[in-house]
């Protein structure tokens, strides 16, 4: 296993959450900076802390079991440090070993710890744009504590030779199912948690009108939000190709040049489909856009052709504005797009393997070897998309059903919801302490 070209990839991905804090920060109003940037930057250390107790343990401690998923098979000799070879974990549930990481000082476990608790932020960061300017700040705590639950349980289904990849040698579906970089485990995952929570919170004051219509509350700063953008998309360079630096170095070209494809494909895809609807091509959209397009090819970008992936980006481009609009219409708001870049083009990118898939890559893959590689239903295998479209109802039915339960228990135990006050006078001093812009006098358009 290359530990060092995963660890570089790991940096790139953490990089990415500067993206993130940049374009759900700008997405916001000016009266909640702080505390939106506030919540992206602890995120990262509360989730570190969950990870690292038992987040790692229940994703990865039995990937030495069975057939490991995919890339994580290269970890070699060091999967036998993580075999918890009894238990729960035989039956592809969830890793018993690893708390802590306790026992853990493998080199290549290590690296893969750094690698996927990076990813893991990446997913834990999505219900934020969700749910900025109205989350009370003690909830969004025992969230981050909480987030590596439903990740690991998830993860170790997809990549720790968990039961859904081993749906294809237990139960013929292709190669089980296939999720190169995350299009499913991280965002598909996010976006459906966002969705939960954007259920229990409600809308944003102001957000709707008594009959239901949905107002816009502008962002604050639009050019902030393009340059986290151009940061996020940067950095899923190591979040896609960070998989290959460390099993397959020789198929890293194909991913980059995938993923800038499908990314700059979203971005101009969405531009066309607000003309084409008779509106302007507004920036945050052709931005979410582009992030819908790198989402959508992560669990693709390993085993389709240019072609293909141009294509899938295009079609995300595409749904995310559908999707904005659809959500609006029930009354969910979601002042990042979070649930439409991330959730529903995460969910097209899982499908998008069993369609697109070569067949050039990706024998072997989940143990299960067919003298070539992963092919969807346009290059013969029918089963492969029966397996996607297993693991994108699996994945989307509990990263919702778990967010909604966990968001009405935390609820009980400490409230969601900022009091209607805080709301109105903005989070940064009643929240945080600290005024994102204290300099500045602000005046919001609308409450």
């Amino acid at each position: 296993m290359n530990t060092v070209g995963l660890l570089l990839a790991g940096f790139l991905v953490m990089f990415m959450q500067v993206g993130f804090a940049m374009v759900e920060t700008g997405l916001c109003r000016a009266k909640n900076a702080a505390h939106t940037v506030s919540m992206n930057l602890m995120v990262c250390a509360l989730g570190c802390l969950g990870f690292w107790a038992y987040g790692f343990a229940l994703g990865w401690g039995n990937c030495g079991h069975g057939s490991a998923a995919g890339w994580t098979s290269a970890l070699g000799p060091a999967a036998a440090a993580l075999s918890s070879g009894a238990g729960i974990g035989d039956y592809g549930l969830c890793g018993l070993k690893g708390f802590f990481l306790g026992g853990l000082d493998d080199a290549g476990v290590l690296a893969l710890f750094f690698f996927m608790l990076l990813v893991m932020n990446v997913a834990a960061t999505i219900p934020i744009g969700a749910l900025a300017e109205r989350w009370r700040w003690k909830n969004f705590c025992l969230y981050g504590l909480w987030i590596a639950l439903p990740y690991g349980l998830c993860a170790n289904w997809v990549w720790g030779g968990g039961w859904l990849a081993q749906a294809g040698a237990n139960w013929g579906l292709g190669h089980g199912a296939v999720d190169f970089a995350g299009s499913g485990v991280v965002h598909a995952l996010g976006g459906t948690i966002a969705l939960a929570g954007a259920l229990v919170l409600g809308p944003r004051i102001g957000k709707f009108t008594a009959e239901g219509k949905p107002l816009p509350i502008p962002a604050h700063h639009v050019p902030m939000v393009v340059v986290g953008t151009l940061i996020l998309t940067f950095g899923w360079f190591g979040f896609t190709a960070g998989p290959a630096l460390a099993a397959e170095p020789s198929r890293t070209s194909v991913i980059v040049v995938n993923t800038l494809l499908a990314a700059v494909s979203g971005a101009v895809a969405a531009m066309l489909t607000l003309q084409l609807k008779g509106l302007k091509p507004d920036t945050t959209i052709m931005c979410n856009g582009l992030m819908s397009g790198l989402v959508a090819i992560s669990a693709a970008c390993a085993f389709v052709s240019g072609w293909a992936a141009a294509l899938i980006g295009a079609v995300a481009g595409g749904i995310v504005v559908l999707s904005v609009f659809f959500w609006e219409r029930r009354r969910i708001d979601d002042p990042m797009g979070a649930i439409s870049v991330h959730g529903v083009n995460g969910l097209w990118g899982l499908l998008a393997v069993g369609i697109f898939a070569n067949g050039k890559f990706g024998d072997g893959w989940n143990g299960v070897g067919k003298g070539d590689g992963v092919r969807g239903i346009l290059y013969g295998d029918a089963s492969q998309l029966l397996a996607q479209v297993l693991a994108a109802a699996v994945l989307a039915l509990f990263g919702f059903f778990m967010a909604y339960a966990w968001f009405k228990l935390s609820n009980r135990l400490t409230p969601a919801r900022v009091t209607r006050d805080s709301e109105l006078a903005g989070l940064d001093g009643p929240e945080m302490g600290v005024l994102g812009y204290a300099d500045f006098t602000l005046v919001s358009r609308r409450s």
